[in-house]
């Protein structure tokens, strides 16, 4: 099964394998070429060798002398039957030629060339100018040496295309390389087909046994060589194969071209592996309500009820993960980690709990679920896909699980450093002590009543709140994401901050510290050309204790501000002068703030993961006597005037 250099390999033993394999494999009912009959008896694919005489004619007939690998092939058999599935006749020295390109596919394809076009674009899209065919007779395939395409060892390319296919070109390092492909493609072939004869020898034996070992290889966490080993037997149709592999490659970040070679059809492994499939499809019907057909198909009536089921459950967002047993524990605990931010602490509950996760049947190797379940799904970036790979579980567990994969950077700094596109996007949030996330909408949530929204992405949320409602020109309610933020501190987060209104801010601190301590930080770019803003402002039991604001080259200041959190200290470009578009110090300003009250915020909750949200009160002050405003609902705007 070992791919080398074709000029050094052993054809002779190759060929003759194949041959033995097709012949043992013969169906007498199949349509039949000439000469099938002969090869079936004779056990051998091939014809007689070339001699070298012939071998040298054909080289001055084309002016060129032959790669490596072809020059050897021929020197075993002067052509081929059945270059796997769609080739049934492989050129000899009489019959190989260059190709005459009679449908013009080199003018078709050199018009999609430009001047930015790769040199293996190029050769691509001209092959059919140059090209030595090889298909004799074949299912209007084309087999193309290419001897322009040379390597260092004087291998052409072989290139390979067919009209039914509708993609380019398919290029084969050698013609060695393109053989074993035929073989492999052979293999495939027979190993799918229906009503044919059992397809069992010593290679498909093999192989079976390699992918078992892989099997428990991958659960040992030796994932990579496992992922070669299926990879290489799929390519052989060998059973099995392609649906332990696709659950390796699934939880590494390809969620496109995998689809579980039908083992999500299977009641004992759809609960895992059936909403891993719908979600990554973006949990809609590719045929129609819950009908999957392309991949899930032959599903009994018990998987379609499950299949249905799931598709609501995302589309309601109410689908979670379930596992049997510890692990099963440990997914629900990290289910509450994560709705309140904690996702490296929900991570790590996971990875030491993996050991422990059992698999639903013989081909099960990971929790491949966890990645539908609205909660835990974003936790599984590719490196972490990776740790868990890499963990023991299931019968080849030993310890705990392995050393888990953080994404959080400590403190808050990370709000002044995350990358942007243009302006960067100001945000503002509120950090409550001694109380935990579920009561903050009672402490500052709209007077209306505050709905703790189920977790969601802010951009979810946003648009729940788009469908009707009032707001005016006054208002400055605020969708915020809660959670914990360490120390025994809650946050509320808005990431997308109306401007900032000196005259009329009234900071919901105050509102917020009925019970101990609050924090307010509000932060922006630049207001409409007015400079950078920063805003503290900190309260304890209903009382604002210090604030100050720094707005351009300004800085309003009230109470007595710690020295570590004075902002002469951390803005240094307050005494340079001028308008300040950004604020250097901001980052220095976040680091202090974590610091001083033992808190952080949670990068990868708020950019990736669903979190509850709710609406806050205003954190402006209402309209004055005589200031007019607009009301906005579902209609018109409508101009009012206060008359408080």
């Amino acid at each position: 099964m070992t791919e080398t250099d074709g000029a050094s390999d052993d054809w002779r033993g190759f060929l003759t394998r194949w041959s033995a394999e097709w012949a043992d494999a013969y169906d007498p009912d199949e349509v039949q070429e000439a000469g099938d009959e002969e090869a079936r008896r004779t056990r051998w694919l091939g014809f007689e060798p070339a001699t070298p005489e012939r071998i040298a004619a054909l080289e001055e007939r084309l002016e060129h002398r032959l790669p490596p690998s072809y020059r050897t092939f021929l020197e075993v058999t002067d052509g081929w039957r059945h270059a796997g599935g769609f080739v049934w006749l492989l050129a000899g020295t009489d019959t190989a030629n260059w190709h005459e390109d009679d449908a013009g596919l080199a003018e078709i394809y050199q018009e999609d060339l430009d001047e930015n076009a790769t040199r293996e674009e190029v050769l691509e899209a001209t092959i059919w100018t140059r090209g030595l065919e090889l298909a004799v007779e074949s299912d209007a395939m084309t087999v193309m040496l290419d001897p322009e395409d040379v390597d260092a060892h004087g291998e052409w390319a072989v290139y390979t295309w067919a009209p039914w296919r509708a993609s380019p070109p398919e290029r084969h390092a050698s013609f060695w390389e393109f053989m074993q492909d035929a073989y492999r493609e052979f293999h495939s072939l027979r190993a799918g087909a229906d009503d044919a004869p059992e397809f069992v020898n010593a290679t498909t034996e093999a192989l079976d046994a390699e992918v078992e070992q892989a099997r428990r290889d991958a659960l040992r966490g030796d994932f990579e060589r496992a992922e070669a080993v299926f990879a290489q037997a799929r390519a052989f149709g060998r059973p099995r194969a392609g649906a332990l592999r696709d659950q390796i490659v699934w939880l590494l970040g390809d969620r496109y071209s995998t689809h579980f070679d039908g083992l999500a059809a299977d009641p004992v492994y759809a609960p895992d592996l059936l909403p891993a499939l719908i979600a990554g499809r973006g949990g809609r019907p590719w045929h129609g309500e819950g009908a999957y057909a392309g991949y899930v198909r032959g599903r009994s009536d018990e998987v379609c009820t499950l299949e249905r089921l799931i598709l609501r459950q995302l589309r309601e967002g109410t689908y979670a993960y379930t596992a049997p047993g510890p692990f099963g524990d440990a997914v629900q605990a990290a289910r509450e980690q994560a709705r309140w931010g904690e996702t490296d602490a929900a991570w790590r509950t996971l990875l030491i709990a993996l050991p422990q996760w059992q698999p639903l049947g013989v081909d099960h190797l990971a929790p491949v679920g966890l990645a539908a379940d609205p909660l835990l799904g974003p936790l599984l970036t590719q490196e972490r896909g990776r740790a868990l790979l890499a963990t023991p579980r299931g019968e080849e567990a030993t310890g705990s699980g392995s050393v888990a994969v953080d994404e959080d950077p400590p403190g808050m700094a990370w709000l002044a450093e995350r990358p942007s596109t243009g302006q960067r996007q100001g945000y503002r949030f509120l950090l409550v002590e001694g109380v935990e996330p579920d009561a903050l909408p009672t402490l500052i949530g709209a007077e209306d009543g505050a709905e703790l929204f189920e977790p969601m992405t802010l951009w979810d949320a946003r648009s729940k709140l788009r469908s009707g409602g009032t707001s005016s020109s006054y208002d400055d309610k605020a969708l915020v994401a809660v959670g914990r933020a360490g120390g025994g501190w809650s946050f509320a987060f808005d990431g997308m901050p109306k401007p900032f209104n000196e005259a009329r801010f009234t900071s919901p601190a105050v509102a917020a510290s009925r019970h101990g301590r609050a924090v307010v930080v509000w932060a922006s770019p630049d207001d409409f050309g007015r400079g950078a803003l920063f805003h503290l402002s900190v309260a304890e039991r209903a009382t604002e204790r210090y604030a100050f604001t720094v707005l351009g080259e300004r800085c309003d200041r009230s109470g007595e501000i710690p020295q570590d959190l004075d902002p002469d200290r951390l803005f240094p470009e307050l005494r340079s002068g001028g308008q300040n578009r950004e604020l250097p110090g901001e980052a220095a300003a976040l680091t202090a703030i974590a610091t001083t009250f033992g808190a952080t915020l949670p990068r990868f909750a708020l950019d990736d993961g669903r979190l509850h949200t709710f609406v806050t009160r205003s954190w402006t002050r209402p309209p004055g006597a005589g200031e007019t405003y607009i009301v906005i609902t579902s209609g018109p705007p409508g101009a009012h005037t206060s008359d408080a």
